[in-house]
């Protein structure tokens, strides 16, 4: 795809960035080796990670007009099979992956760019949270206390970009979601994995999550959307209609009697939605001003009132948020968010309040010859002390060798966004050779 001044940039999947290949060029290869550890410290102390990843990836032309591309990761976690801590659905949810990342294929037809295949869509471009990037699937089982890169799940999709000018069109098709993974729940209450998001605990029941159910792919089950933009007196604007799959699983609940008595069962599934969008970025005098609006219609949440029959209810609500984006002296970078969540239909029955609305700031340096890069992330609910903190320092050893070593902390009540996690916070370090 052509780069354009006005789309946001999409580096490649393995972290190991390289020109666009000329159609005389020979394949080039790259990709990276990591090796991750995380001890969880709170609730019941454990070690909860040691991942050790490979990312591989090659590109190449075929001629001017075609180019492809394609990447891989690989990864072995000995934290489950050396512990017995995870239940063993955990542990053979998390012991070991191979995953296919970005692959594709490429093509440009005068004003047209296509693009067929495993690709990451990203319509926003907030700091810490997703707003409107709404086509991404997302891996959350390590919920969002790990770069976005490694957050979104590429979509098998078919996309058509068209340029004239000052606008920007694009079409998406995907006739096979990828949907969001959420790890395993185990056998009761809060002990599976450690960022599961557990629906709600009702007292005087007992507690089971059942096996998730996904679409079988078929024709009802596809997902398409159009995004429009348009460069206009240095404001970057656009607008979308996506309908889809949620990504995102609801926990259709049902009451049963069990010898231990009755049971609440969950069971993870997804549904139709749709999604209006708009967002618009501008450069005011260095600092960036950005916001992001998202309506969103027929998602279903979690009711806590015992006559309802499946413990959901579809709503309508509105996402917006805003966003200043400082560049400092020093290669410092200052982002301050306000954000908010509207339902537009409500019920006394649920968790969060009508009107929610949160805060963040992220600030990032670098220091000693740009080796060092500390950096910390604050993200804050205003209804309730709800927040997530990342501390985190990266030590660039070499060009191609760095070290990262950080803190999450999670705090709230057990029906906040981040206090479901409170038993979660962890340090952790990684390693990173890039070649």
């Amino acid at each position: 795809m052509r780069a354009r001044r006005w789309l946001p940039a999409v580096g490649l999947a393995l972290g190991a960035a390289a020109p666009a290949l000329a159609a005389d060029d020979e394949v080039r290869f790259g990709g990276f080796a990591q090796s991750e550890t995380a001890y969880t410290y709170s609730g019941d102390e454990h070690w909860s990670k040691f991942r050790n990843l490979l990312g591989v990836n090659a590109e190449g032309a075929f001629n001017e007009s075609l180019s492809w591309k394609f990447s891989g990761w690989a990864y072995y976690d000995p934290v489950y099979d050396s512990s017995d801590y995870y239940p063993a659905d955990v542990r053979e949810d998390q012991r070991h992956e191979v995953l296919l990342r970005e692959t594709y294929a490429d093509l440009s037809a005068g004003d047209w760019d296509f693009r067929f295949g495993r690709q990451n869509i990203v319509w926003g471009e907030m700091v810490g949270l997703f707003f409107a990037d709404v086509v991404s699937a997302r891996d959350l089982r390590e919920f969002v206390a790990q770069d976005f890169d490694r957050i979104r799940i590429p979509q098998w999709a078919a996309r058509a970009e068209y340029f004239k000018e000052d606008m920007h069109a694009e079409f998406v098709w995907i006739p096979k979601m990828s949907y969001d993974e959420i790890g395993k729940p185990g056998d009761c209450f809060h002990c599976g994995a450690d960022f599961y998001p557990y629906p709600p605990q009702i007292p005087g029941f007992g507690y089971r999550v059942g096996q998730e159910s996904k679409p079988n792919g078929g024709s009802d089950d596809m997902a398409y959307g159009l995004r429009l933009s348009y460069l206009l007196n240095g404001w970057d604007v656009s607008g979308f209609y996506y309908r889809s799959m949620d990504a995102a699983p609801a926990f259709s609940r049902q009451i049963v009697l069990e010898s231990s008595g009755p049971t609440l069962l969950y069971t993870p599934d997804h549904q139709r939605i749709q999604q209006w969008g708009t967002t618009f970025a501008k450069d005011l005098d260095g600092v960036v001003f950005r916001g992001e609006a998202i309506y969103t219609q027929g998602r279903r949440f979690d009711v806590l009132r015992l006559s309802d029959a499946d413990g959901l209810e579809a709503k309508n609500y509105l996402d917006y948020v805003l966003s200043l984006d400082y560049s400092l002296e020093n290669d410092a970078r200052l982002n301050l968010q306000a954000f908010q969540r509207y339902y537009v239909q409500y019920d006394q029955a649920m968790i969060p309040d009508r009107l929610e609305s949160g805060v963040s700031v992220y600030y990032s340096t670098k220091a000693w010859d740009n080796r060092l890069e500390p950096e910390i992330t604050l993200i804050h609910s205003l209804n309730r002390n709800d927040w997530m903190l990342r501390p985190r320092l990266t030590w660039n050893i070499s060009q191609d060798l760095k070290a990262s070593f950080g803190v999450d902390v999670f705090h709230g009540p057990p029906e906040g966004l981040f206090g479901r996690y409170t038993d979660a916070d962890r340090v952790y370090g990684e390693l990173r050779y890039s070649f």
